[in-house]
């Protein structure tokens, strides 16, 4: 007799039930396990519980970690800081298929601890979601208003060459340090663009602004803050975690001064720069009785400092790069002056003179790729579940795409390693154009000042180039001069001297 006889009837069908709801759940299981066993994950070297990979890392300088494993385990692979997921993303093709063919899926920002403990989501580098859209739209319209790619941004950028000029004549051809004035005419541009006027080198504030947020950049890609993102809650009380907070709550109080002075003498009529025209914006939906917008001091404070560090540092450090290596390598420098004196003469180059400079513009372009400043870009985060070349990714993972191996990418450039005008140089000595040129990142997160980064570079550079000769200290030979890049979350050059001497 089967035992199900014994039951009453309905405990019989309840029993009966219960089973075939067991079964059906068990099946639904099964089956999610056993398709989330053929969602292949990307690969990665072996991680250990709680430290990850992190002891096979060079803390120091990650990125030239990544692109070793890189050719071990393929351009989409695994790492684990610590405990924290990192998808990797290496070469061209396919850092670009994810930031531009998949921008929505990568297109979102990781907040990191150290600026979220600052910022929150406020600003334009830290955030996501429709705060950061409206915030970057008005940003781009803004920047571009107030001469970003136009002829009033070459004006500026003119006068500042002058400026710098006259800085390095004083040193009368003795060997100096560029790292300073050079960083003070980079951050003049950004500030006549967002505060609407620029400031003297000498200026005690604006030269403590500048320093600490230099030393910030550089801050932030060392080893301990490294350490402090992934185990925040291990390593809040470092030193450089505490000097690095010091330094941001300094430079907010000066903004917090400027700003307040220019709201003072607002006139929303005639804005004078992006601050004004936010101010101005601010103001007229407060008036409307709109209080719930984006629009308010903390994404005005957060995105000031965003453009102020971002505009002085990139521009900064790629033109003392170029520098550098010119004295370095004196014979490309030559070649430089040489087209110059034969195109331009004496008078003052223009941005329209860029295309009758292939040789110049080809020296620019490849101390960008060479250097390769950004040599991770700030981490993304998947904003969407998602396969990309055959490998699952799942929502909210972190993603370096790591851009020193697309501006060093070998199957993209013929001597990656090698600083050589001639990947930017077709046969005929004209200018030629590389799709993996990309050292201001792609897709949506792509630079915002992009276009005034490239005029800046080409004025300043060749400013500089028409007016001195670049070369080693007294004592030191060009082979002498060191390459190796400081530690810093942008790679500036090493602590160096240089002498500007003067062509005549």
């Amino acid at each position: 007799m089967d035992p199900l006889d014994l039951l009453p009837q309905s405990s019989s069908s309840v029993t009966l039930l219960g089973a075939v709801v067991f079964l059906l759940v068990l099946y639904i299981f099964s089956s999610s396990f056993i398709s989330q066993k053929k969602m292949k994950e990307p690969p990665g070297p072996t991680a250990l519980p709680l430290l990850g990979n992190l002891l096979q890392m060079d803390l120091k300088r990650p990125y030239i970690t990544l692109c070793e494993l890189s050719k071990k385990h393929g351009s989409v692979f695994t790492v684990y800081f610590g405990p924290k997921k990192v998808v990797v993303l290496a070469g061209y093709k396919t850092v670009k298929q994810a930031l531009v063919s998949h921008a929505a899926e990568f297109g979102d920002r990781e907040i990191l601890p150290l600026f979220g403990d600052l910022t929150g989501s406020h600003g334009i580098l830290f955030n996501n979601g429709e705060s950061w859209r409206e915030l970057r739209r008005f940003a781009l319209s803004n920047l571009r208003d107030f001469g970003m790619g136009k002829k009033a941004a070459e004006e500026k950028i003119v006068e500042e060459c002058q400026h710098l000029i006259k800085v390095f004549e004083k040193h009368e051809g003795k060997a100096f340090d560029t790292a300073q004035s050079v960083n003070y005419a980079a951050s003049n541009i950004i500030c006549s663009i967002v505060y609407g006027s620029r400031f003297e080198y000498d200026d005690p504030e604006f030269k403590a602004m500048v320093n600490r947020a230099s030393d910030n950049i550089r801050l932030a890609g060392c080893p301990s803050i490294q350490l402090y993102n992934t185990f925040p809650w291990l390593f809040k009380w470092v030193g450089n975690r505490k000097r690095f907070h010091k330094n941001f709550v300094s430079n907010r109080e000066q903004m917090t001064k400027l700003i307040k002075h220019l709201q003072e003498t607002l006139n929303a009529q005639q804005c004078r720069g992006f601050v004004d025209s936010f101010l101005a914006c601010k103001q007229s939906l407060e008036e409307s009785g709109n209080m719930n917008t984006h629009y308010n001091t903390k994404h005005l404070l957060s995105s000031v400092g965003n453009l102020f560090a971002a505009g002085t540092d990139t521009t900064g450090t790629t033109l003392r790069w170029g520098l550098l290596l010119m004295a370095k390598y004196p014979h490309i420098q030559d070649q430089v002056q040489e087209e110059l004196s034969r195109v331009i003469g004496s008078r003052q180059v223009q941005v329209e003179d860029r295309k009758n400079l292939p040789y110049t513009d080809a020296v620019i372009h490849e101390i960008q790729r060479f250097t390769s400043i950004l040599p991770v870009s700030l981490p993304h985060v998947t904003s969407q579940d998602v396969t990309f070349q055959g490998y699952f990714i799942s929502k909210g993972t972190t993603v370096f795409p790591l851009l020193a191996s697309v501006l060093w990418d070998e199957s993209e450039w013929e001597s990656p390693r090698s600083f050589n005008p001639a990947h930017f140089l077709d046969e005929n000595g004209k200018f030629l154009k590389r799709d993996a040129f990309i050292p201001f990142s792609a897709g949506r997160r792509v630079c915002l000042g992009e276009s005034l980064a490239r005029m800046e570079l080409f004025l300043f550079f060749t400013s500089l180039l028409q007016r001195f000769c670049f070369t080693p200290p007294p004592g030191v030979k060009e082979d002498e001069l060191d390459l190796t890049p400081a530690v810093g979350f942008t790679l500036n050059p090493s602590p160096h001297q240089l002498c500007a001497v003067s062509r005549g």
